[in-house]
This record gives C-alpha cells, sequence and structure tokens, in this order.
C-alpha cells in the first residue's frame, strides 16, 4: 500500500480502550504535584502505563496492524484478512490480551514503590474492546497514516455505550454484527444491543463481558 496517496481498503477496525486512564493520571499528577514533580522525577504510573499500552500493542500486532496510539486506547486495524483469526479464536485473541493486561496490573504491585491513595488506584483501571468491519481509506497525513471514514468514526463513537452498565463492569469486548458476521465470532451467549448515533442507521452490537 502506497503511503502517499490514498488507498481504499475494508477489514476489521479494533480499538482497545484503557478505562479509567485520565482520571488515574490526574489523581496521581495531583498526588505528586509537590514531590515527584517538583524534584524533576516522574511518578512510577507513568511508566506502568506505558507498559500497558506495550501490553495491548504485543498482543494484538500481529495479527492486526498498528494504525496509532490515542492516548488511552490502542487504535489498529487489517487489511488481509487470510492472517486474521476467525470465529472463537477472534475472541481468544482479545481475551488473551485481556489476561495479559490483567497480568501487567497484577505484576505492578511487586514493583511499585509509592503506596498512596493516588497510585492504589491503578486496580480501578480495566479494559475494553471494540471490533468494528467495514471499509475506510488510508492516507498521509502530516507524515503519519491514518485512517478515515465513516466507519471509523462510527468504531469510535462505540467506545461511548451502557455495555459497561450491562455487564457490572469495565472489561468487555463490543463486537459490531458486520465484524461478527465478516470473522464468523459466535454470538451465543452475548448481550445483543441496538445503538442508534445521529447520521446512522441502528447498528446491532454483542457485548462479551471478559471476567465475571
Amino acid at each position: 500500500m502506497n503511503p502517499s496517496k490514498p488507498s481504499a481498503a475494508s477489514g476489521p477496525l479494533l480499538l482497545a480502550d484503557i478505562s479509567g486512564y485520565t482520571s488515574f493520571l490526574r489523581s496521581v499528577a495531583e498526588a505528586h504535584r509537590d514531590d515527584a514533580f517538583a524534584e524533576g522525577t516522574i511518578p512510577d504510573a507513568y511508566a506502568m502505563m506505558s507498559d500497558l499500552l506495550d501490553g495491548i500493542v504485543g498482543k494484538v500486532v500481529p495479527p492486526f496492524e498498528l494504525a496509532k496510539l490515542e492516548g488511552d486506547a490502542v487504535f489498529a486495524y487489517a487489511v488481509d484478512a487470510a492472517q486474521l483469526p476467525r470465529g472463537a479464536a477472534m475472541l481468544g485473541c482479545l481475551t488473551d490480551c485481556y489476561a495479559d493486561f490483567r497480568h501487567r496490573l497484577d505484576t505492578a504491585h511487586q514493583v511499585w514503590t509509592c503506596r498512596c491513595m493516588a497510585c492504589s488506584r491503578i486496580d480501578d483501571l480495566d479494559l475494553k474492546f471494540i471490533l468494528h468491519a467495514g471499509p475506510f481509506v488510508v492516507q498521509s497525513i502530516a507524515g503519519g497514516r491514518e485512517l478515515v471514514g465513516p466507519e471509523v468514526v462510527m468504531a469510535h463513537r462505540l467506545l461511548k455505550t451502557e455495555a459497561a452498565t450491562l455487564v457490572g463492569h469495565g472489561a468487555y469486548a463490543l463486537i459490531t454484527e458486520a465484524a461478527a458476521e465478516r470473522f464468523g465470532v459466535p454470538t451465543q451467549g452475548a448481550l445483543s444491543v441496538v445503538e442508534t448515533y445521529e447520521h446512522y442507521p441502528p447498528i446491532t452490537v454483542y457485548v462479551y463481558p471478559l471476567r465475571r
């Protein structure tokens, strides 16, 4: 694919979003404003967040390709469907990534040097996935690769749903009907929800809890 000119593609669009990321780092920044930051050192929490994002990328790339990091989220895609897992294996890819995320959080307690209330909120972090599929355009903007198109917008809008309320926590995979049909993801046992957004027809999604 030539990055110098827009290229049409079609495939999966994956977002892995760390829930609680912004409030956690804001709390850490406030708690350490007069000590760590004042002395020019960075609290361990920042390195931990980098490690969590590195871990997510390491688990989903490959089979997906990294589009970009979006602060608290990893945005990935694919254009070669032959290399992607199908059926239950697609769910397995996401659950394996989630298991690694939880392992990294648990490991942090063993090396964490700060026990303040703000840093202790690391246990409030969680991970959710949005998997959509459809056409998009890959183009070069300011020297970087960008994915654009209505389905890219839809994938990002699906980050804001009531799925966490439905499953009782923030750890879930939300897979659209388009992605489930395209990759043969089983929907038995998933929570079926119809989401509505301005300028789009209603979209059916399936929500899979990643932990009890």
